[in-house]
């Protein structure tokens, strides 16, 4: 019986992994988070993992907070980076095959075509230099899948869609920026995507290919785009208003253009990915 551990579970990904797995039967779950297993801690990781024996870790674990970051750079690096590295370590020489997750934000934004897996990563913040130094430490285990995703968001944690939901039902007028473009990730359609893979493999359906991958959902919009969705779905009366980035104080530059190019994954795995439009309807069903 495969053993699968998911780290980060209490995160988007991780809950929607759980949700998921109940329709993968014969495989033997666990999931963990900073409670159960620190992946900051080297010597926790390694214990742990030579314990239970995983032949594969999905590893959701992340320090998420883009602009606090910015002042908590060591313990940005530390989960996102070092943690990652400890998961390595751990299962140097191994047959256990890990997916990694990733970010959008290890691009710079200065392109207008989507980015492939072969785009040259520029990350501008401190939070996006933390995760594209934990894809290289990945990239260190031969049975490594990289997928980098974009704008996630789901009926569980905290997101874009929730904060709209929330401050739409309480304000008149929402400002959100127009200026920056990518593509909204339903947490519930990567999580899926991901058990599709893994039990694909398992059962000799597919080969596994390590390396680099995109997933976001179809289509493209801006925030803005987004944000005026999410109004027009629920109901709400509230208005929303275009801005500039620079109208909207941050202490973070993010990229204004991370479309992903998808053409890897789905054609190495068969995947098909829902339009966002299609995705966020089924997450506001849950939410309203």
């Amino acid at each position: 019986m495969a053993v699968i551990l998911v780290t980060g579970a209490s995160g988007q990904l991780g809950n929607e992994l759980k949700v998921s797995s109940k329709n993968y039967f014969g495989y033997e779950y666990i999931f963990t988070d900073n409670d159960t297993l620190d992946i900051t801690i080297e010597r926790e990781v390694k214990d742990f993992i030579g314990k239970n024996r995983p032949d594969w870790i999905i590893n959701c674990a992340a320090y998420n907070f883009v602009d606090k970051a910015e002042t908590e750079p060591d313990k940005a690096m530390q989960i996102n980076a070092a943690g990652v590295h400890n998961i390595v370590e751990s299962i140097k020489g191994s047959e256990c095959r890990l997916i990694h997750v990733s970010t959008d934000y290890v691009f710079d934004g200065r392109l207008n075509i989507p980015y492939n897996e072969y785009s040259t990563p520029d990350p501008l913040s401190v939070y996006a230099k933390s995760k594209f130094e934990g894809e290289r430490y990945a990239m260190m285990h031969y049975l490594s899948m990289i997928i980098r995703t974009s704008w996630l968001y789901s009926s569980f944690g905290n997101n874009f869609v929730k904060t709209i939901l929330k401050h739409g039902a309480e304000k008149e007028t929402l400002r959100v920026v127009f200026d920056q473009t990518g593509t909204p990730t339903y947490a519930a359609d990567l999580a899926d995507a991901i058990m599709f893979i893994i039990s694909r493999v398992i059962r000799n359906q597919i080969a596994f290919n390590a390396g680099i991958y995109h997933y976001s959902n179809e289509g493209i919009c801006s925030w803005y785009d987004f944000a005026t969705e999410i109004v027009q779905e629920a109901g709400l009366k509230c208005k929303v208003q275009p801005i500039l980035s620079k109208d909207y104080p941050s202490a973070v530059q993010r990229p204004c253009y991370s479309v992903l190019d998808k053409s890897k994954i789905k054609e190495n795995y068969s995947i098909e990915i829902p339009h966002w439009r299609v995705s966020l309807k089924r997450c506001i069903k849950l939410l309203i």
